[in-house]
């Protein structure tokens, strides 16, 4: 059966001298599919089977099985990326992050997903685009942040910084010797994860903030999530 599926190439793996699978991340999650000969020069597949190929693929659909490829129809080249060695170094972290996120849930982290990647290729900032992906995966992993009140005492007044340590926003009561965020930056923590990435058109974001929400975020991570990422490893080194 002939099936057209929208996704992205998040893993290439050699098949024989000539052929390759190809891990496509779809809606309904990751199809992995043969493509034969796909290696020869002369393929018209050498080019469009590459990693972070975005598009439709037509295939012949095996349900629980290798399905095989019959053609594809690129939906957006992600040149911009493709051509910067930080922006795809942004999009190689952002997918190994949403494939161990994928080991986790059932949930569909599809759209937020090629959302992301989308309005990184138009140009914003990528850095901003990511730390949003972060939290909103936080729900994900079970360790979601709690965003109403004071991780400690559990209040909603006062609040004066966040901590990754300690988990989230803390209180004037609570405060110890924490380093003592931006106020903006509080905000934006709870607008990072309510807003609907696919609504976003521009980002006016102070590099303060920005950095301390980063901050917090690769803490928070490092501390519980449980997550090692290579790809994070080196985006850290480029930055």
């Amino acid at each position: 059966m002939l099936k057209e599926i929208e996704g992205i190439i998040i893993k290439e793996i050699p098949y024989g001298e000539t052929s390759k699978i190809i891990h496509v991340y779809t809606i309904d999650g990751v199809i992995s599919i043969m493509c034969k000969g796909a290696k020869s020069i002369k393929s018209p597949f050498r080019a469009t089977t590459l990693k972070f190929t975005y598009g439709k693929f037509y295939i012949y659909y095996k349900e629980n099985k290798l399905s095989t490829l019959y053609s594809i129809d690129i939906i957006h080249s992600l040149s911009k990326i493709k051509n910067d060695i930080t922006l795809l170094s942004y999009l190689n972290y952002i997918t190994e992050l949403t494939t161990q996120v994928l080991k986790q849930t059932t949930n569909n982290l599809y759209t937020d997903y090629i959302e992301t990647i989308l309005k990184i290729d138009k140009g914003l900032d990528p850095l901003v685009l990511t730390n949003i992906l972060e939290i909103k995966y936080l729900d994900y992993l079970g360790v979601g942040l709690n965003l109403d009140s004071c991780v400690l005492c559990g209040t909603k007044a006062d609040i004066i910084t966040i901590d990754g340590d300690r988990g989230g926003y803390i209180c004037t009561k609570c405060y110890q010797n924490e380093i003592i965020v931006d106020k903006k930056t509080i905000q934006m923590l709870r607008m990072y994860y309510y807003v609907d990435i696919k609504s976003i058109s521009k980002l006016k974001i102070s590099d303060k903030v920005k950095n301390e929400i980063n901050y917090f975020l690769n803490t928070y991570y490092d501390r519980y999530t449980g997550l090692y990422l290579k790809s994070k490893d080196f985006l850290k080194k480029l930055l």
